[in-house]
């Protein structure tokens, strides 16, 4: 980094004739580069809020608290919203099953991309939608990852009344991040986390990212 002054000759001296002000002076400021871990930006700019043993308890608690609510599993359906919406609701059936000792109830996977006014649907990768039975007059239960604007569960909704009429439709999400656009909340929610509209909220799930993990990122960072 260089500077440039100029010094101009003092009012009680005369410069040498012909000469003008004197000659300029650089300042030259010579800064080493500093080395900085590869993980830098990650440590600034990303924080880890669930760990394998957080989200596992999160689940827990989902699954005990649907059964509380409903009196058991009778009727009831989950439908996971592709991508980790599926195997966050393949879990929470297995752990009622664990808990009532009966077989698991039954679970669907829901492709939305059809009914979103928020994604074009030449930018969206079409996924299979597959309910296990008639939905008409049962309980379904949508699972997603992250509550955000409301939009995807709007758009789940719209899906479902293609297949049918259920009795009551309910959510349960691992994160509700808040900021919602749509009058729209879940009833069984496994962490609320406070963001900015900034900062987006990445779930790493197991089945689909081979870790379990839940991080608060600047949005466009990794």
């Amino acid at each position: 980094m260089v500077y440039t002054r100029t010094a101009e000759c003092p009012l009680n001296q005369s410069c040498e004739a012909g000469k003008g002000p004197a000659s300029s002076i650089l300042i030259l400021w010579s800064f080493e580069p500093i080395s900085l871990p590869a993980d830098y930006r990650e440590h600034w700019l990303s924080t880890k809020l669930l760990g394998t043993d957080e989200i596992r308890r999160a689940l827990t608690r989902i699954a005990h608290e649907v059964l509380e609510r409903n009196r058991g599993s009778t009727d009831i359906v989950f439908v996971g919203l592709h991508t980790r919406g599926v195997p966050l609701a393949l879990r929470i059936s297995a752990l009622i099953s664990e808990f009532e000792h009966l077989d698991p109830p039954p679970v669907g996977s829901l492709d939305i991309g059809l009914y979103r006014d928020d994604v074009s649907v030449t930018q969206h990768q079409m996924r299979p939608t597959d309910l296990p039975m008639v939905i008409d007059d049962r309980l379904i239960i949508l699972v997603d990852d992250v509550l955000f604007t409301g939009r995807s569960i709007r758009a789940a909704m719209d899906a479902l009344n293609d297949f049918g009429r259920p009795r009551q439709i309910q959510l349960a999400v691992l994160i509700d991040r808040g900021h919602r656009e749509l009058p729209i909340r879940a009833d069984y929610i496994g962490k609320n986390v406070p963001t900015s509209i900034e900062e987006e909220v990445l779930v790493n799930l197991k089945e689909t990212d081979d870790t379990d993990e839940v991080r608060l990122t600047k949005r466009g960072v990794s």
